[in-house]
């Protein structure tokens, strides 16, 4: 296939044309691949992918964006409850970005690459042999050797399938070892022969599983009689036409370059986060997924600051099986430096001639000796198309194994790259061994809790702030671009505030009035939730409620133990991000002060139950890290709408008027920020306390105005109790199922942007960038804020009959300027 891509040659003509190679399939493939040569006694060819971020630089968002687009198909074929289930497995060393990228994408599983460096103390879970690949051995070394043991699909990802052979051998391997079911199979190119497809397809049968496959082109290679001795022959020829180069750049011309630099390169300390790992090699979970995502931004931002100020063209190398790591910072530099081209691959074992010609796919290469102590002994290394490509910087990311005399030595790395670049960075991340580094010394005491009236309106005994104050920092950005960023994975929600809203006249009217009408309402679930926490959970419980909107509950809660029981409380406020856990060191606050056992995590309402979850695996996160058992994972709640918690006051879906407003009915404390360069490895999560908003603060009138109903409603509350107690409270998880229909019923495809219930669709009105409201048919006053705040912002309402919660606010998909829901129609803002 002689195809000019982009008014450009192809970078597989020059080999299509002397061998007679041609890729036939999807008109997608010669975007995708390239041809090159090398000698390898099965397969002289070698597809090059123009996306893997391997031998060919490439943007590192093109590079990230296939991994994570593969991902999603990956969930979507799969389901959540079956992702969760599953693992993902990457193959060493061209996969080993890929994998951890379709990891990403698919969200909710861990990932482990395979490996060819064995590692002492780490015992084997499995390997398998690799037929066309120059190194074929590979490893599997879990940290958690019970990793692969679940029956959950396994999902295995290369570059490119072409035999079948790799993934046979691994399914072969492991399902003798953990039988399952299910195995997905993803790759960028579906490169197979009829043949090699029945394979496939008879070795499901025969091991009774289902195999899917999911790949972003798909084609062939044909190849015409003789192809390889011809293949090899040409290798020996450009190889004896340049014998004495070694260690340069080689040209198709016959032009080496030799460099005399020292291997000189400026350390830029990014402060890795401590214990992370650096990649998949161990596994790699979704809580580590999101301790990397917190740093990354600080981390890019050093390596941003080292740079040179006229820097237009930046190149960051990874290391062999370490490419995961390096894309990430290489994409966070994309974000963070606009107008400079950043371009991403990584060094390689496997040996490929390199030809100077547009249409060959490796047209310049380095070589340099290996300089990680491999296990296999000494032997070359080498990095594709970085010489000759006029990059103004190179950053070389190595893990600490790695950072040896071999790298900066007169023939090492560094100093080949200082001959074709005029700056060269080196960065080290540290090398994760299981069990091998000692847990960083922490500050003897964290910091006691903040209170009022220094931080927050609530009176100092009403509740103890586990948060460090970041008052003076300005965080708030406009609603509409804190949603193009947090959708677009630019950002997350927790690093930025959203503007606090300001309420008209007419809509604290609807406040004033919709407390007044609730107030009893309010005050019996108070009362029930509080007597049923007495009565199962511990009788002088810890309240811990998560802020903000679980802390007025917590207050008002502490105020019904102490009026009825005469009980003097402690209540503490806490930090939670979905997606990034609890605040660890909050807990660990906690556990040196109070008996977790008697610690009772408060929040305000259940939606879909997503912090319920994230409080849950949270939790387990910890007591595996630190050791400290007790905390119970059930949240208790005012008011549990998606039937996700046994501890509640109600399961109806009514107004709770302190979702009505933001920060001055919580006190006139903000949201919590969890953003890396604000919050450090000590430090609690962050939060702002609003002085300047003290005139429209509502906060202690909310409280005095529920708690003044308490005596009222006693009698009722007591009879709620003694029927809840006796009445079967499991958790049916209602709510989360019917996100998920409204998701697809609506086009949406993401439960993350629909919001059950009153109290989150009130959030999306003030926060998100709404599409539009579902409302109940026949919802009566509960909505008359909802109702208000939709017609402010130009949002449709629509009713809905049968709709299992009084309203459900959906978030505007794919949310950019100008853009269109899935009906097609502009979002009015």
């Amino acid at each position: 296939m002689n195809k000019a891509v982009n008014d450009e040659v192809w970078s597989g003509s020059w080999v299509a044309r002397r061998l007679g190679v041609e890729l036939a399939g999807d008109d997608t493939l010669t975007d995708l691949l390239g041809l090159a040569l090398r000698r390898n006694p099965k397969r002289a060819h070698l597809l090059v992918s123009n996306v893997l971020g391997k031998h060919v630089p490439q943007a590192p968002s093109v590079v990230y964006g296939h991994g994570v687009a593969l991902g999603r198909r990956v969930r979507e074929l799969l389901g959540d409850d079956a992702a969760r289930e599953a693992v993902v497995l990457g193959y060493a060393e061209t996969a080993t970005g890929l994998g951890h990228s379709v990891a990403d994408g698919v969200g909710l599983a861990p990932y482990l690459h395979s490996t060819r460096r064995p590692v002492a103390g780490v015992a084997r879970a499995g390997g398998f042999e690799e037929s066309h690949s120059h190194a074929t051995s590979h490893l599997l070394l879990p940290e958690d050797p019970g990793l692969l043991a679940g029956d959950g699909p396994l999902v295995l990802v290369d570059d490119e399938f072409s035999t079948g052979n790799t993934v046979l051998n691994t399914i072969r391997d492991l399902h003798a070892r953990y039988p399952r079911k299910r195995y997905v199979v993803v790759a960028l190119v579906d490169m197979r022969s009829p043949a090699d497809a029945g394979r496939l397809d008879d070795f499901a049968r025969e091991i009774d599983a289902r195999v899917d496959l999911v790949t972003t082109a798909s084609g062939t290679v044909r190849l015409p009689e003789g192809v390889l001795e011809k293949g090899q022959d040409l290798v020996t020829r450009f190889e004896e036409a340049h014998s004495g180069a070694r260690g340069s750049d080689m040209s198709g011309s016959g032009a080496w370059a030799r460099t005399t630099a020292d291997g000189h390169a400026a350390r830029v300390d990014l402060r890795w986060p401590p214990g992370l790992p650096d990649g998949g090699r161990h596994g790699f979970t979704p809580r580590h997924r999101a301790r990397l995502e917190a740093a990354l931004p600080a981390m890019a931002a050093r390596i941003a600051e080292a740079l040179p100020k006229d820097a237009r063209r930046v190149h960051v190398l990874g290391f062999e099986e370490l490419m995961y790591t390096p894309l990430r910072l290489a994409h966070e530099l994309e974000r963070l430096l606009d107008g400079t081209e950043i371009r991403f691959s990584t060094t390689t074992r496997s040996p490929v001639l390199a030809v100077d010609d547009p249409g060959y796919a490796i047209r310049t290469r380095l070589v340099f000796p290996a300089h990680d102590d491999p296990a296999d002994g000494p032997g070359d290394r080498y990095a594709y198309n970085v010489a000759g490509a006029g990059f103004d910087a190179v950053v070389a990311v190595v893990d600490s194994a790695a950072d040896t005399p071999a790298l900066h030595a007169p023939d090492g790395l560094l100093a080949r790259l200082a001959g074709h670049t005029p700056h060269v960075l080196l960065t080290v991340v540290p090398s994760y061994v299981p069990g091998a580094a000692p847990a960083p010394e922490r500050p003897a005491m964290l910091p006691e809790p903040l209170r009022g009236p220094a931080f927050s309106s609530y009176a100092p005994d009403e509740v103890g702030w586990l948060l460090q104050d970041l008052s003076d920092v300005t965080l708030e950005a406009p609603t509409e671009e804190r949603e193009e960023a947090i959708q677009s994975g630019g950002a997350h929600y927790a690093e930025s505030l959203p503007v606090e809203y300001q309420p008209s006249e007419q809509y604290q009217q609807l406040f004033h009035a919709a407390l007044d009408a609730s107030a009893a309402r309010l005050a019996t679930a108070v009362g029930v939730v509080t007597e049923t926490v007495l009565a199962e959970r511990s009788p002088r419980p810890v309240l811990v409620s998560l802020a903000r909107a679980g802390t007025p509950v917590g207050v008002l809660m502490r105020r019904w133990a102490q009026d009825r029981h005469g009980l003097d409380l402690a209540h503490y406020a806490v930090s939670i991000v979905r997606g990034r856990g609890i605040d660890a060191n909050a807990l660990r606050w906690l556990a040196a002060h109070h008996d977790p056992a008697d610690v009772v995590f408060v929040d305000g309402w259940t939606g879909k139950g997503a912090i319920t979850r994230e409080l849950a695996a949270a939790l387990d996160d910890f007591e595996r890290a630190e050791g400290v058992t007790g905390f119970d994972r059930e949240i208790a709640v005012l008011a549990d709408p998606g039937a996700c918690v046994r501890t509640y006051g109600t399961r109806e879906d009514f107004l709770i008027p302190s979702a009505c407003l933001n920060s001055t009915v919580s006190g006139l404390i903000s949201r919590t920020v969890l953003r890396a360069d604000l919050v450090g490895p000590h430090d609690y999560h962050g939060a702002k306390f609003y002085r300047e908003l003290a005139g429209a603060d509502v906060s202690v009138a909310f409280l005095d105005a529920v708690s003044a109903r308490f005596p009222e409603v006693r009698d009722t509350v007591d009879a709620a109790v003694k029927e809840l107690l006796a009445a079967d409270r499991t958790p049916t998880w209602e709510g989360w199922a019917a996100v998920e229909r409204i998701s697809e019923e609506y086009g949406i495809h993401d439960v993350n942007l629909v919001k059950p219930g009153v109290g989150e669709t009130t959030r999306v009105l003030l926060r998100r960038v709404p599409w539009k409201i579902l409302a109940r048919a026949g919802a009566g006053a509960d909505l008359d804020h909802v109702r208000l705040l939709a017609e402010q912002r130009g949002v449709p309402v629509e009713e809905v009959a049968d709709l299992p919660y009084t309203c459900v606010g959906l978030i505007h998909p794919q949310y950019t300027r100008g853009a269109t829901g899935a009906d097609g129609k502009a979002v009015a803002l």
